[in-house]
């Protein structure tokens, strides 16, 4: 059920309030016993015999007594105080957080929603069209293509909702193997390469580059990079994917021309379910799985992944993994 924003502000008000209402509470507790204790010090004072040859020990006793009670107020009222404070800020950030979680997964929820209707829709229209009219072989190839690439989209989305579950439950098994890295990453390039002929490609990879790993989860993960680099940059723009090799280990480079990302946004995106909030990103497709997944897949290789400005504009996604003879 959403949360609206009218209950948000409910929530909060009440929560204000009751802790005011607390503080308020524990300041008229100390002010209550600091008057008590004046007046049955007073009390007592006035019940001495000021002919006692002990009047002066007896006042100087009740003045300590009232200065101890006063301290052991004072004392106790900053306990409570701490203790009062540290339980509002822990319950604070716990219910932010529950909200902040709750609004994601609604976000994911309207996302997922239409990453997945969009290409049922169009995959049952293609489909339609095939069975009721007679169309020439280039029109069926074309459909049928569309087709299938709206199917990977779905399977592609339906893997990252597997994996992200499996991965966060503890249940996948990783089959680690010696895996020529520098074929994986050319096998994904040419495969964007086909599924979208009208985009500028430039691969620079450095051949025979051998690392341990999955080949599923690596594979997955270079996928949902440059999938996010189609994603959020121009038609007309150049995506540019480089393989090095270094001293023990490879660096491989994602470079796009897009809308590039804020410095406060760049640990923010490997977030689950996080998407950029500015409008123009928030049009484009996307469940905030993607990033999270890969910065997941990279951890768990002992590996690095990291996002630098490509300067004019875009970004550059930069992954280090140690290599293996």
């Amino acid at each position: 059920m959403p949360i609206k924003s009218g209950k948000i502000r409910t929530i909060l008000f009440i929560y204000w309030f009751l802790l005011l209402y607390i503080l308020a509470a524990l300041i008229w507790w100390f002010i209550a016993l600091n008057q008590q204790n004046i007046r049955m010090n007073e009390f007592k004072i006035q019940r001495l015999d000021k002919k006692n040859i002990n009047y002066s020990q007896q006042y100087t006793a009740i003045i300590n007594e009232e200065k101890r009670k006063k301290a052991q107020y004072a004392g106790e009222g900053f306990i409570f105080l701490l203790l009062i404070s540290a339980g509002a800020i822990f319950l604070f950030r716990t219910v932010n957080k529950q909200l902040k979680t709750s609004i994601q997964q609604q976000n994911f929820m309207m996302a997922i929603t239409h990453e997945l209707k969009t290409p049922i829709a169009v995959t049952k229209l293609n489909l339609e069209t095939l069975q009721k009219r007679k169309l020439d072989e280039i029109q069926q190839e074309k459909l049928i293509g569309n087709t299938l690439q709206e199917t990977n989209r779905m399977n592609a989305l339906c893997n990252n909702l597997l994996l992200s579950s499996q991965m966060e439950a503890g249940g996948y098994k990783y089959t680690m193997e010696k895996t020529n890295f520098s074929e994986l990453i050319n096998n994904c390039v040419n495969d964007f390469i086909s599924r979208y002929p009208q985009r500028n490609f430039l691969k620079k990879i450095n051949e025979n580059i051998f690392i341990s790993g999955d080949l599923f989860l690596l594979q997955m993960a270079v996928n949902n990079l440059i999938d996010n680099a189609v994603k959020y940059s121009g038609k007309e723009t150049m995506l540019e994917i480089t393989l090095t090799d270094k001293h023990n280990s490879c660096e491989l480079c994602i470079i796009d021309q897009g809308l590039g990302i804020d410095n406060s946004e760049k640990k923010k995106i490997f977030e689950k379910y996080y998407r950029t909030g500015s409008e123009a990103t928030q049009k484009s497709k996307g469940t905030g799985l993607g990033l999270f997944l890969v910065k997941k897949i990279i951890d768990n290789h002992k590996g690095e992944i990291k996002v630098v400005d490509n300067l004019p504009k875009g970004s550059t996604f930069i992954i280090e993994l140690k290599t293996v003879a």
